[in-house]
């Protein structure tokens, strides 16, 4: 039986769901203006109190550092703003003139948004812009132990966006959490699409509510160090992006595999700049705290930092030989192998640290595979090399979906230091058992219609005999269409030829000349007034092209599908005619 705080969960999401709803029917008929204007408002406002949300996130949470989830929500609010900005959400998003085929960008409804613990207020600054900026409303279920940073956060959105036009109601993020609500959030007859960002088997419910759902795997990302690599900056990027709010996002370091002829430069390099090598005593005690039994990273080590992990194991700071030394930002376990007999081969989410050495990039590419293999596949990989030809044949080969060239793996995978789409939802693809492979967009929460025009008349003589059909044909055949002219064309032909004008059907002369003799003949007629001229129904840049090029006049109406780029030629060039 269900307790009295999950029936009041349920209920609240029934409730915002339907006031979503009711308000995203409103904002799916904003203009791209409109919706620009609301976007930009509320990255603002998050922009604005990026520093104050990342210290509600550390002190409630207790995950990550505050510089850090300072700078994710910067990134949130102003590099994935940045991206979106020019996007167009709203009437063509796109035009292939060759093809004849235009596409059109359509809200998708409601989107459930689902927001972790580890990175709450950046993922649900990203997911509240995202989904305003595809013209849809957004509901967020909170983590429980993120749940007012991320109330915060949707507040201040909430409030700069409603002040920037958006009806009451399209925002919204339950404040009554539980599991249940949140599965009533999902799989609600008025949600539309799930963005789920959590634990695998919050990700699994989402798959199995019954609609759309971007869910995203683990990450046990391996960086691989090949022998041409400059060592220094490999290994400040892998210990800069290990070390990153401790190890919180999913995309960060989780193995550093090296090739043997730099093995030592490497070890150096990583004290250097600030990992420490536990004995294979400490690195069994350090089994032991990290890894629960179910081969999940515990949470109690989940976003500290090394010095606490390492205080919690019982390992001491003191400047004797063999302890750890001060300014310790990852704790690196040597291991010989992956998998269920080598427990800190999972995804720790923490600054702890794999090591492996291998003879060689083909070797170092098996044991990438391996890594990924353990929980994180599809996810993303890291390599630094020089020889771009090992780079294109890890790319090929391994089963991630991000390939992070030179460059920390949780900077690059995200879009921060690389030049993919800033997000804070990164997809595995089928490898992982995702629906995409790609960096969550405003794109994938749009339905996408084609108008598309006839570009190939159908005749299947043609067909046939193009296609090297073999048989005898016995379908039945299209009964030839009348060659002799009609009544229309011989009057065309008479009043042409009453003025000395050869008929545009013998000249072959453009089709369009044929219609305005026409008018003109039947304005000279004293038999029938001139025929009302009647608006076009859509009117794309080659049309205007055409117009400009002729001469000529188009007609058009409120009720006309203008294109973006028409409308801006056609108004340059004054040639629409309102009817």
């Amino acid at each position: 039986m269900a307790s009295d705080k999950d029936l009041r969960s349920i209920q609240q999401a029934r409730d915002l769901v339907l006031a979503a709803h009711e308000a995203w029917e409103s904002y799916a008929h904003s203009s791209q203006e409109e919706v620009d204007r609301i976007v930009a408002a509320s990255a603002v406002a998050a922009s604005d109190a990026s520093y104050e949300l990342a210290k509600l996130a550390v002190e409630e949470t207790g995950y990550g550092i505050v510089e850090h989830k300072f700078i994710k929500n910067k990134f949130a609010s102003e590099d994935v703003y940045a991206f979106i900005r020019d996007m167009k959400t709203v009437g063509i998003i796109r035009e292939i003139p060759e093809r004849k085929v235009y596409e059109i960008a359509e809200p998708v409804g409601v989107v459930a948004a689902v927001i972790p613990s580890t990175n709450p207020t950046s993922t649900a600054i990203y997911k509240i812009l995202i989904s305003l900026k595809s013209r849809n409303g957004i509901v967020l279920s909170p983590h429980p132990a993120a749940k007012n940073c991320i109330l915060e956060t949707t507040e201040v959105m909430k409030r700069a966006a409603i002040a920037a036009g958006a009806p009451e109601g399209l925002v919204a993020c339950l404040s009554e959490v539980s599991l249940q609500g949140t599965q009533e959030l999902m799989s609600h007859r008025r949600t539309s699409v799930i963005l789920a960002t959590g634990g695998m088997g919050l990700v699994r419910a989402a798959y199995s509510s019954g609609k759309p759902a971007f869910g995203v795997g683990p990450g046990n990302v391996p960086a691989y160090v090949e022998s041409s690599a400059d060592i220094p900056k490999a290994v400040r990027d892998i210990i800069t992006g290990k070390s990153y709010d401790n190890g919180t996002l999913c995309c960060s370091e989780q193995a550093l595999i090296c090739d043997r002829a730099v093995e030592r430069e490497v070890r150096e390099q990583v004290q250097h700049q600030g990992g420490y090598f536990l004995s294979k005593e400490q690195a069994a005690t350090l089994a032991q705290l990290a890894v629960l039994p179910s081969r999940l990273a515990n949470p109690e080590i989940v976003g500290k930092s090394a010095r606490f992990i390492a205080d919690l194991a019982g390992f001491s700071f003191s400047a004797s030989e063999g302890s750890l030394p001060e300014g310790t930002r990852v704790l690196v376990v040597e291991l010989d192998g992956v998998g269920r007999d080598y427990p800190l081969s999972i995804e720790k989410l923490s600054p702890i640290l794999a090591f492996y050495v291998v003879d060689d990039w083909k070797e170092g590419c098996e044991r990438a595979k391996q890594v990924l293999r353990y929980g994180g596949m599809g996810h993303t990989l890291s390599i630094h090399s020089k020889n771009d030809d090992i780079i294109r044949e890890f790319a090929l080969q391994t089963p991630a979906s991000r390939i992070v060239a030179n460059s920390p793996a949780t900077h690059g995978a995200v879009g921060f230091s690389t030049g993919l789409a800033p997000a804070m939802t990164l997809g595995c693809g089928s490898y992982g058992g995702n629906i995409t492979s790609d960096n969550i967009t405003p794109l994938h929460l749009i339905n996408v219609k084609r108008l598309a025009y006839e570009i190939r008349a159908v005749d299947v003589d043609e067909a046939l005999a193009a296609y090297g059909y073999p048989g005898e044909i016995t379908a039945p055949r299209p009964r030839a269409m009348s060659t002799r002219p009609s009544s229309l064309e011989s009057r065309v032909s008479s009043f042409l030829e009453s003025r000395g004008v050869t008929s545009p059907r013998s000249s072959g002369a453009d089709a369009s000349f044929e219609g305005e003799a026409l008018q003109a003949m039947t304005a000279s007629s004293s038999e029938a007034p001139a025929p009302a001229v009647v608006a076009l129904e859509f009117v794309s840049e080659d049309d205007v092209r055409g117009a400009v090029s002729n001469g000529r006049k188009l007609p058009v109406s409120p009720a006309t599908v203008i294109t973006p780029s028409a409308r801006e030629l056609g108004n340059e060039h004054n040639i629409f005619v309102r009817v």
